[in-house]
């Protein structure tokens, strides 16, 4: 089932400790699908009045802090043992290749690194445990952190659900004449296909040619 169908049969209250704790466990280092949660339950808000944005971009936002910040503490105090195990169970995710591109951007972005990870979909997993594993002092990460938190998942919900709201007045606006295009087009093919019909029924048998005569045996 569409994930977009599925949030449909659930409560609004139930759609918000979703969004947060999925992204909650994503941002901690868990491979999870938390930005489709996002986008699908933010397009959904657009749709359903029952789901407040505000309250959806919190929870979103609180699980991005939160998830990161535990991510952080759990990856300073398991060291590069814990990337060794997380590679062991997550080989798709946290393979030495990943780990070792994650680790260049730390190196070379510092704490812009956490910041702008929140938007990739590799980093966003790592940026936590990396930043624990590599002991960045915890006062910078906790800036980048609640900054690109808020930044990823307050503008992602802010931006899908206008985005929604336009495109659903737009399709409400314009979805008749949509409808009159489609038989104007239906009925044109139609009459185009009649005339070639009868062009083709019209047109006079071309006259068969003469059979050839026999050639005499002696030939």
């Amino acid at each position: 089932m569409h994930v977009q169908e599925w949030l449909e049969t659930v409560p609004a209250v139930a759609v918000y400790a979703l969004v947060g704790i999925v992204i909650g466990l994503e941002s901690l280092g868990i491979p999870l699908p938390g930005e489709i949660i996002l986008v699908s339950s933010a397009l959904l808000a657009s749709q359903h009045g029952d789901i407040d944005p505000v309250i959806l971009g919190a929870c979103a936002t609180a699980g991005a802090i939160i998830g990161d910040s535990i991510g952080y503490a759990i990856g300073r105090k398991g060291g590069r043992p814990l990337l060794a195990w997380l590679g062991g169970k997550f080989p798709r995710h946290f393979s030495e290749a990943h780990i070792a591109t994650a680790e260049r951007s730390f190196q070379k972005w510092g704490m812009w690194a956490v910041f702008f990870g929140r938007f990739v979909a590799l980093l966003r997993i790592f940026a936590g445990p990396l930043a624990g594993v590599l002991h960045m002092p915890y006062w910078k990460f906790l800036t980048a952190n609640v900054l690109g938190g808020i930044l990823w998942a307050g503008g992602t919900t802010a931006v899908i659900y206008y985005v929604g709201i336009v495109a659903e007045s737009w399709l409400k606006r314009f979805s008749w004449l949509g409808l009159v295009l489609a038989v104007l087009i239906g009925l044109t093919s139609m009459l185009v296909l009649k005339r070639k019909a009868k062009k083709t029924a019209a047109a006079p048998a071309a006259p068969a040619e003469p059979a050839p005569a026999p050639a005499s045996v002696g030939d």
